[in-house]
């Protein structure tokens, strides 16, 4: 069979957006779709063979994509993020590294029978929790910011660490060059630092530079990140092998903390790169594992999988973690979540052979048993991290709450009874004294500007599905839209208009630049003012099959304005011109009536 080079590029990359889309519409981790599709289109089918198709690109592409990654990575870890899971952060890097570095190789020798070796390598690589898996999981689990926040920065830091650690402990037990001694494994970390700081540090505070002072335009600048992120990689690779993902990864945490006016775009526009990149580099890796190989695991090889899973990383964490300022619910999700990705398995990839050349037989396992583990904690933690967060109240059950913009008479009164029907609602504003009527209702509120750095710390989104921008400024109200539209999703944005809607003015805002026009076409906010001080009230109504929507609209006030309707699974969804509500049984549809 004929196999062109063009059509199987085409063809990866179309069946990583499928299964993205796929986890997506039926709320799936995307990581498990993306093996399943992987193993379809590899093992089961031979549709594609990377290694043959491929062919000495595989290598490149896959380090390319892991360094892009991490890259995306380090520009998404805030700092801000750090101060608030500082203490356990730095004790998942130290002591937990070498923690599950001694444990996992020794539970590799003793129970899964791996020679001193090759056990060691397989402990050393095993230490990361991959960025590629975690990054996905927490948008699919939507945690709380803290958990969140070690889970993230434990996987993009160790990454490198990791890659860095099998290196040394490959030079050190297996290679028998000058990289076994001490000071040669010194050497090799003072090397990986300076390059980490030349090309990460130096390269990012350069380019900060320059686009702060306009030297590289708008357009051309989320090509210069691709490039530098790569010439970094390179680079410090040439200086310490392995110590390209850790200037990549220390590339964009510079970058991403550096106050650029256009970082929200770049790391929008590196986020749907980065995407595309774990779709090819996960579909092509487990396209790439050979059935046969996989049979060659033994019931030792099994146990080993099983003793990583419920007694070396919970272990681990537990030790890292003693005195540390973690909450014990949040000790125990962190010690069930460990999930392996791209650089694991990559890593393995490139020292199988090596260690099979230098006389250790069982080196030849080393890819099987670990794309066998990462399979086994991509379902076991991607399944169940959801479940598990929520039993513990570190996640919600469901994305459906509304963030409100805007304090007024009309916005308390929606806000109110939404939360009697246990809506979760949070009123944001910069006006405390406007805020009142609203922390008087009980109702959740945000005093800030929801735009700001500040806020972006200190508001919990997870539970967040919708927005509702309604202050007394058009303008602002589409900023906050657009600022929130990449998390909440275009469709979920709406705004309050202060005057009719026409989308055919030339002179009013551009649709692109605003949220949905709620409600109905003359609803403009001093009408629903006006109403309210006259006694018009929110009413919600239940649909049943008995009182259908035809008997609700025949009973409805002709002065009715209709507003929204919730549907049994909690999901809002709001009346707008373009798309009236078509309510169903189970709807609790708002309306706001004359009292």
């Amino acid at each position: 069979m004929s196999h062109d080079l063009t059509l199987i590029l085409i063809l990866v990359a179309t069946l990583g957006v499928v299964a993205q889309w796929l986890a997506w519409r039926f709320r799936m981790p995307a990581i498990v779709v993306l093996l399943i599709a992987g193993a379809l289109a590899g093992p089961a089918t031979g549709l594609i063979s990377p290694s043959r198709d491929l062919g000495a690109l595989f290598d490149p592409i896959v380090k390319i994509a892991v360094a892009l990654i991490l890259f995306e990575g380090g520009l998404s870890l805030r700092l801000h993020e750090l101060k608030q899971a500082r203490s356990g952060v730095r004790r998942l890097v130290f002591p937990g590294v070498p923690i599950a570095f001694v444990l996992g190789s020794t539970a590799a020798i003793l129970i899964g029978g791996l020679s001193l070796a090759v056990g060691a390598v397989f402990g050393a690589i095993i230490v990361v929790t991959g960025p590629t898996v975690i990054l996905p999981l927490l948008r699919h689990a939507r945690l709380s910011r803290r958990p969140a926040s070690y889970l993230k920065w434990e996987g993009i830091v160790n990454d490198p660490i990791g890659a860095l650690l099998a290196v040394l402990v490959f030079g050190a037990v297996v290679a028998g060059t000058g990289a076994a001694s001490l000071p040669g494994i010194l050497t090799g970390i003072l090397l990986t630092i300076v390059a980490a700081a030349v090309f990460g540090l130096g390269l990012g505070w350069l380019l900060a530079r320059s686009f702060q002072k306009g030297y590289v335009p708008e357009y051309l600048k989320a090509p210069v990140l691709l490039s530098a992120a790569m010439v970094a990689f390179y680079a410090a690779d040439l200086v310490q092998h392995e110590a390209g993902l850790a200037a990549a990864t220390v590339l964009g945490i510079v970058l991403g903390n550096s106050r650029l006016a256009s970082i929200d775009e770049l790391r929008r526009f590196k986020e749907y790169v980065v995407i595309l990149m774990v779709s090819t580099v996960f579909l092509l890796l487990t396209a790439n594992i050979n059935p046969s190989e996989l049979a060659g695991l033994t019931v030792r090889h099994g146990l080993l999988l099983l003793s990583l899973l419920f007694v070396v990383r919970p272990l681990t964490v537990y030790l890292a973690t003693i005195g540390a300022d973690i909450e014990p619910k949040e000790r125990l999700l962190i010690a069930w979540i460990a999930p392996r990705g791209v650089v694991a398995a990559a890593v393995a990839a490139s020292f199988a052979g090596p260690l099979v050349e230098a006389g250790h037989e069982d080196g030849k396992v080393l890819v099987p048993l670990m794309f066998a583990f990462i399979t086994v904690t991509v379902f076991a933690h991607g399944f169940s991290i959801k479940g598990l967060a929520r039993r513990l109240g570190l996640a919600s059950a469901s994305p459906n709450g509304l963030l409100i913009v805007g304090s007024n008479a009309f916005s308390v009164e929606l806000a109110k009874s939404l939360s009697e029907i246990e809506t979760p609602v949070v009123m944001a504003y910069s006006s405390w004294h406007r805020l009142r009527r609203a922390r008087m209702a009980g109702i959740r509120v945000h005093y800030g500007e929801v735009a700001s750095e500040s806020s972006e710390e200190r508001l919990e989104m997870n539970q967040v599905g919708s927005l509702l921008a309604a202050t007394g400024n058009d303008a602002y109200n589409a900023l906050v839209c657009t600022t929130f539209a990449p998390e909440l999703g275009r469709n979920n944005v709406y705004q309050l208009p202060l005057a009719a809607a026409d989308e055919d003015d030339p002179r009013g805002l551009r649709h692109t630049v605003r949220g949905a026009i709620v409600f109905e076409t003359d609803a403009v906010q001093d009408l629903l003012l006006r109403r309210h001080y006259q006694g018009f009230k929110v009413r919600k109504t239940v649909l049943t099959e008995n009182y259908d929507a035809a008997t609700f609209e025949a009973d409805i006030d002709e002065d009715a304005i209709r507003l929204l309707l919730v549907r049994p699974t909690g999901r809002l969804v709001f009346h707008t011109e373009k798309e009236p509500l078509s309510p169903e049984p189970g709807d609790t549809v708002f309306t706001f009536v004359p009292g």
